[in-house]
């Protein structure tokens, strides 16, 4: 492969569109000094983040605000973020805490250092067998419940974003969800809380002297709150407000009610942090008190003729026991076409229909039928229009279709936002009603949307009189922000005047809000919340303008800027929801931290200092230590797929000479097979050290992108030659990937070869396959495609396509592959490379993993021994395939337990890029690699060579191995004492 690349010029955008967010040249160089000096010699290097691409990349967050903070800390332990609070109350500093950035109003960003709580803060300790359970903030939504569900329990809040946001801002903005209401939220569901006040003092309400120990360490914050809860409850006009208020979902302002229920000081702060959005301490651990997951679920998508009649309903379904109802509108449905999956016959409806999605869900079948019955009374007498199948069966168990419909409702925000207008930003906001009024809030804000000038988009958990809408604007366009804030006053009187609701039910005040806050609670009760602010922060340090905020127009200082980029990636309206799967994370950047930094290219004049240090960083954060995997493409609720991005800047990067290079190469593959094997053949010859060095120099010399690391866990060369069967009566061609023909078995696997494997286990299922004698010098592409040489890519493509059709006969048979990346390369990867007549020979092309085709086979085959435990690693291809329950269903026919970690994900080894990055793999697995080592296994398995190479070094050589090797030696005639890996 080519050795050279051209600098970052490559990678600068062509024209530029000077925006007023764009980050101030001063800031070029990153943290200003003395800050910058200060906070490594506190906390070292290792924990600050500086540079202007820390800086940018943390400026964005899900919300339609922009605010570049001065420096990112990156804290460890409480007694880090004690040092961060004392030197900003020396300093005059104000901080701001970021876990997951799906925060909707910018409660995520801040001015001047921000603090990441999510890189060392997340791990749950489940307790009492699932009733409780300790968790860190940094934990998502999804990996707790994940850990709960053996258990048959789960967290009350239910949150949208639950793949992304985490159980910390779930906390700091009581955050709720699909079901939760006003019962289930984290108000009510929350047994203990540890937070750092901004003193520094640390407080576990868990202990049994915690009072005793506030009171000696802040004796005038704990007199003072006991003063205000005196206040309040000598007021009894006052406390029945506040009761009122919070009879709806409400997270507008401070828990007010956290002073009446509260009775000691200790208990009023457990309540005040909750929605308190990071301005009274940094919550460093909750236990939460769960509740049963209830798993016979039953659920209907309903169509209704418009907004009113679906709304109409909503009290019917809730009295038949609902769970859930969730509302979603016509712009909404139309909108979700762009969510894979959802039907493309949605795109036609009528505008003004509407849907409800309503759920039941029960401990048992016995109740679960009771619900079924009371949900067919109900819809028995209402009015539905089409695509509502037929009543009878308008009520589904099937978890495929009922996860179909999840995916449509929670990719709301995405697949409208995705939709916008280009170039414009997304403003998204909630509000509650009392739930009888459901139907005439709806028709009031769709008026006053029109009256503005905006065709919104409106959803949301309708049980609970609980509504979303979007809107999207151009805040680069003065007179667009001016219409946009008319809408919002205009808003916020008609929810608080004509209906008595709640300006925020679940996303919490934030800046959007923050201005109307005395609107909706009074002058009176918006006092006390400015006084507890001064009673626990009085330096105020955390988050000033985040939940209170004095100026009437402070919504619309900071709005952010969408400038137009790629098409893959211009729907991006920077959500997050992709960040927990993208390998890179932690280590770099994620697949929104490209988007990001590239969006800010554009704001940036032509030249800018700002531009040439983006760019001079973007190479390798973005796009040299990108996996390419594409899993940010399943996680995106649209789609987007960050990858691809990225495999085009790297062929942006590549010169004529090194395509040509490249394309010379896919060439002459086969010299290319011969010299890899002989490479491995040669290296155990040779010192892991000297190789070590080796390799190193080179990567010095040359470039650490294109020269691989030598990693001891590279096992040795395969066979020359593939075992030898027969074409005649072959039931399935056997296509061995060019990884398979490269590298051989794990040094402690003394049993056959993949290749010896797959064909043994197709003869005893009496499915014989049929390797080609002239697959040297194929292969799937992806190499090439992987790395961004097109020319190379193209001539691959269409060589394999071509020589698969041959071998098919046309494609008469199935072409099973074995690795799964290559499985997906050659169904999916290579058809846009392919000429017109060769993308006719690949649809007719059966292309199958040998993990799937083997689990077809399990009837086929009679298993003799198994192991007694196993523990899986999918790999990425195997999802975009579809077919990591196969793997699994695999490995249960080889073993008596089976484990997928909590934390499995990309390996990011990526074909070679483990080889060229090693610290990409090491920092991808680090999660899943301590599940692993924690206990032991009698076998580790996955589904692709390299994956397996790269899980080998994160485990110390633990020996993955292809799930098939496993159930060779499960299947194998003969004694029943075989050691396993013979």
């Amino acid at each position: 492969m080519p050795l050279l690349e051209p600098t970052p010029e490559a990678l600068r955008p062509r024209t530029t569109h000077p925006a007023p967010d764009r980050v101030p040249e001063r800031l070029a160089a990153g943290t200003p000094e003395p800050l910058r000096g200060d906070l490594l010699a506190l906390l070292g290097p290792d924990k600050v983040r500086h540079t202007v691409s820390d800086l940018v990349r943390y400026a964005s967050d899900a919300s339609p605000y922009r605010f570049v903070p001065q420096v990112v800390v990156v804290p460890e332990t409480v007694e880090d973020v004690a040092a961060v609070f004392s030197y900003a109350r020396a300093h005059g500093r104000h901080v701001v805490f970021r876990a997951a950035g799906t925060s909707l109003n910018g409660q995520a960003q801040g001015e001047d250092v921000l603090v990441d709580v999510r890189r060392h803060w997340a791990g749950i300790e489940v307790l009492d067998d699932g009733a409780r359970a300790r968790i860190r903030p940094g934990t998502t939504v999804l990996r707790a419940n994940a850990a709960l569900a053996r258990h048959g329990r789960l967290l009350g809040p239910d949150p949208a974003s639950a793949v992304a946001c985490t159980v910390g801002g779930v906390v700091a903005n009581n955050a709720s969800g699909m079901t939760a209401g006003t019962t289930r939220n984290s108000y009510r569901t929350l047994d203990s809380l540890t937070f750092v006040l901004p003193s520094g003092t640390v407080v576990d309400t868990a202990r049994p002297d915690a009072d005793a120990r506030l009171a000696r360490a802040e004796p005038v914050l704990c007199t003072e709150l006991l003063a205000l809860k005196a206040e309040i409850e000598a007021a009894p006009d006052l406390v029945a407000r506040i009761r009122a208020k919070y009879a709806l979902k409400n997270t507008n302002g401070y828990r007010l009610d956290a002073l009446l229920d509260g009775r000691t000081p200790v208990e009023i702060l457990r309540g005040l942090m909750v929605g308190s959005e990071g301005t009274l301490g940094f919550l460093a651990e909750t236990v939460f008190r769960t509740v049963p997951l209830d798993r016979h679920t039953s659920t209907a998508l309903l169509f209704f003729p418009g907004l009113a009649a679906a709304a109409a309903a909503v009290p019917r379904f809730t009295e038949a026991g609902a769970r859930a109802v969730e509302l979603m509108d016509g712009n909404t449905l139309r909108a979700s076409v762009s969510v894979p999956g959802v039907p493309a016959d949605w795109a036609e409806l009528p505008k003004e229909t509407a849907a409800l999605l309503v759920e039941f869900r029960a401990p048992d079948e016995a109740a679960q039928r009771a619900h079924e019955e009371a949900a067919a009374r109900v819809l028995a007498e209402l009015a539905l229009v089409a695509p509502v199948p037929s009543i009878s069966n308008a009520v589904t168990r099937d978890p495929a279709v009922i996860g179909g419909y999840w995916k449509a409702r929670k990719a709301f925000v995405t697949a409208v936002g995705g939709s916008r207008p280009a170039g414009t930003t997304l403003i998204t906001e909630d509000f509650a009603v009392p739930p009888a009024r459901l139907a005439d809030a709806c028709t009031a804000l769709l008026e006053l949307q029109a009256r503005h000038g905006f065709d919104a988009a409106v959803a949301g958990h309708a049980a609970h009189g609980n509504l979303h809408f979007l809107l999207a604007f151009d805040a680069a366009d003065p007179a667009d922000v001016t219409r946009y804030a008319a809408f919002m006053d205009d808003f916020c009187r008609l929810t608080v005047e004509r209906f008595d609701g709640s300006l925020k039910a679940e996303h919490a005040t934030g800046r959007n809000i923050a201005p109307f806050l005395e609107l909706e609670w009074g002058p009176r009760a918006t006092e006390l919340m400015w006084r507890i602010k001064e009673i626990v922060d009085p330096r105020g340090i955390l988050a000033p303008r985040v939940l209170l905020d004095r100026d009437p127009r402070a919504h619309l200082r900071g709005l952010k800027t969408l400038p137009r980029i790629e098409a893959v990636a211009d729907p991006c309206i920077e959500c997050g929801f992709c960040e927990p799967t993208c390998p890179s994370g932690v280590l770099t950047t994620t697949p929104r931290q490209r988007i990001v930094l590239r969006r800010e290219m554009l704001r940036q004049p032509p030249r800018s200092p700002v531009n040439d240090a983006l760019l001079t960083a973007y190479g390798y954060e973005a796009v040299d230590t990108c996996a390419g995997d594409s899993t940010c493409q399943l996680a995106c609720p649209v789609g987007i797929d960050t990858g691809a991005l990225m495999k085009d800047f790297r062929h942006r990067r590549h010169s004529p000479r090194e395509e040509r290079i490249a394309e010379r190469a896919a060439r002459h593959f086969a010299a290319v097979e011969r010299a890899a094997r002989l490479a491995l053949a040669v290296a155990p010859r040779l010192d892991d050290r000297l190789l070590t060095r080796a390799t190193g120099a080179a990567r010095r010399a040359i470039r650490p992108d294109l020269v691989p690391e030598w990693l001891p866990q590279v096992p040795g060369p395969a066979a020359r030659r593939p075992p030898a069967t027969r074409r005649a009566g072959a039931a399935a061609v056997y296509y061995p990937a060019c990884v398979n023909r490269i590298f051989g078995a794990p040094a402690d696997h003394h049993g056959p070869s993949l290749p010896e494997a797959v064909v043994a286990l197709a003869r005893r299922a009496e499915c014989p396959v049929w390797i080609p004698s002239d697959v040297a010098g194929t292969c799937c592409a992806t190499i090439w495609h992987s790395k961004g040489y097109e020319r190379g890519n193209r001539l691959m493509a269409n060589r394999i396509v071509e020589a698969a059709w041959g071998w098919t006969a046309g494609g008469r048979l199935p072409l099973v592959v074995d690795a799964s990346s290559c499985t997906l390369g050659l169904a999916r990867e290579v058809v846009p490379y392919l000429t017109p007549l060769n993308r006719s020979l690949h649809a007719a092309l059966t292309v199958v993993d040998s993990v799937g085709w083997a689990a077809d086979l399990l009837p086929r085959l009679e298993v003799h021994r198994t192991l007694g435990s196993a523990v899986l690693h999918p790999t990425c291809s195997m999802e975009h395939l579809g077919d990591g329950d196969r793997l699994r269903r695999v490995a249960e026919a080889c073993a008596r337990e089976v484990v997928v970690p909590d934390d499995a994900g990309c390996c990011a080894f990526a074909g070679d890029r483990g080889l060229l990055h090693r610290e990409l793999t090491e920092s991808a697995t680090e999660k899943e690699a301590a599940e692993v080592t924690a206990r032991p296994f009698d076998a580790h398995l996955s589904a692709n060579r390299t994956c397996e190479i790269g899980m080998d070094h994160a485990t110390q050589g633990r020996g993955y191995r292809s799930a098939l090797l496993a159930l060779e030696w499960a299947t194998r005639p003969g004694n029943p004492s075989i050691p396993y890996g013979t």
